[in-house]
């Protein structure tokens, strides 16, 4: 092993230097006060929990991102939390049970098995909240109104909401009656966006032509929350138009709340389609083209653990906002105290709040730690000086 072994990490996997560490210490602090004052109760689940109770309930993908170990003292497979929404159902569902809504929110990191995309760290330290116990599109609103205003708390501007809802398409996936195999495909064409296969597909395995043209209109159903209206050539499908009207609902008053976000609707946005119930976003800001935060409403995932409920609720990597508002470290004023200076006196300074670095030996100096003031000895007292 040669000396660049030592200090090379993996793949994907980043520490964080002083100043960095300081904003994400910084916004993480910024982040969990907003939830605070919403309400939002702080929990930290586990890192590491047994395969049964972490993989229960959640899809296929989540599996493949999570590491498993076998644990030394019984022999059974656990593995370490790749996501932790689903924990925080399991507390809703049985550790934290309570009866009506549910406030709960996290921060804490996670590991991934595979970079989720390019430049995605397989270590994120993720920030969410989550509602549980109410099923109307006041809680989507919550929910969504949180998430800009922390975003905006963070630091994040030029907004941009990215809008779905996964109940219409599996309102017209139930209409159509198709089998496993038909609609797995379709799914596939459409959540790839393969325009012609998708025709194709729906023409060869859906009856009747108006719920043909009901699928293939999913694929022109995006834009701005005018599509909404022009969704309603769906109605008359099961539960399709109460969905419709779910959205618009939300739409309007989150329009009326914040003004300078911009929101997109896409009908044809399957994103957790296995995992979610109904409304889906994610939100965007100017000049990244990835998403910086990602929720929907997944309700009844606590019925594997005993107690359906509805929730909603959104997730965010603090590293990925951190590295977007990319703020110069704030200069602290740091106070130099000399190796002989009174500890008294110095105690008390940090008691108050101020920065204060004892020097270690008589040639330390204020510069060498960044510091603008001094502690003097003067007229018999110690004082501060600027330097």
């Amino acid at each position: 092993m040669n000396q660049a072994d030592r200090w090379l990490l993996p793949d994907g996997i980043e520490e964080l230097l002083p100043p960095e560490a300081k904003q994400l210490e910084t916004m993480r602090r910024t982040l969990l006060d907003t939830f605070a004052n919403w309400g939002y109760e702080l929990v930290v689940p586990p890192q590491l929990e047994f395969l049964e109770s972490l993989l229960t309930g959640v899809g296929s993908d989540l599996n493949l991102q999570t590491f498993k170990v076998t644990d030394q003292l019984t022999g059974r497979l656990m593995g370490v939390s790749a996501d932790i929404t689903p924990q925080v159902a399991r507390m809703d569902a049985h550790s934290w049970a309570k009866d009506g809504i549910n406030r709960l929110s996290y921060c804490g990191s996670v590991l991934h098995t595979r970079a989720k995309s390019l430049l995605s760290s397989r270590a994120p330290m993720l920030v969410g909240a989550e509602l549980f116990g109410e099923s109307g599109p006041c809680a989507d609103v919550e929910i969504l109104s949180l998430l800009v205003e922390s975003m905006q708390r963070a630091g994040l501007e030029k907004i941009h909401l990215d809008i779905g809802h996964v109940g219409i398409y599996k309102a017209l996936v139930a209409s159509a009656k198709l089998d496993a195999e038909a609609e797995a495909r379709i799914f596939e064409a459409l959540n790839n966006k393969a325009v012609t296969e998708y025709r194709l597909l729906v023409e060869q395995s859906v009856v009747g032509e108006q719920l043909q043209q009901a699928f293939i209109s999913l694929l022109e159903l995006n834009g701005s929350t005018d599509v909404i209206e022009k969704a309603k050539a769906l109605s008359g499908v099961a539960d399709v138009d109460a969905s419709l009207q779910n959205l618009a609902q939300i739409c309007s008053i989150l329009q009326t709340r914040f003004a300078g976000v911009e929101i997109f609707i896409d009908l044809a946005e399957l994103r957790g389609f296995d995992y979610h119930t109904g409304m889906v976003f994610a939100a965007y800001v100017a000049g990244h083209g990835q998403a910086v935060a990602q929720g929907g409403r997944y309700d009844d995932t606590g019925a594997v653990f005993g107690r359906a409920r509805a929730a909603t609720g959104f997730s965010a990597d603090i590293k990925q906002w951190v590295r977007i508002v990319n703020n110069e470290a704030s200069t602290e004023d740091g106070i130099f105290a000399p190796v002989d200076a009174d500890w008294s006196v110095v105690s008390e300074l940090r008691a108050q709040g101020k920065r204060v670095i004892s020097g270690l030996s008589e040639t330390d100096t204020p510069a060498a730690f960044g510091c603008t003031s001094v502690l003097v000895f003067k007229n018999d007292q110690w004082i501060v000086e600027t330097l």
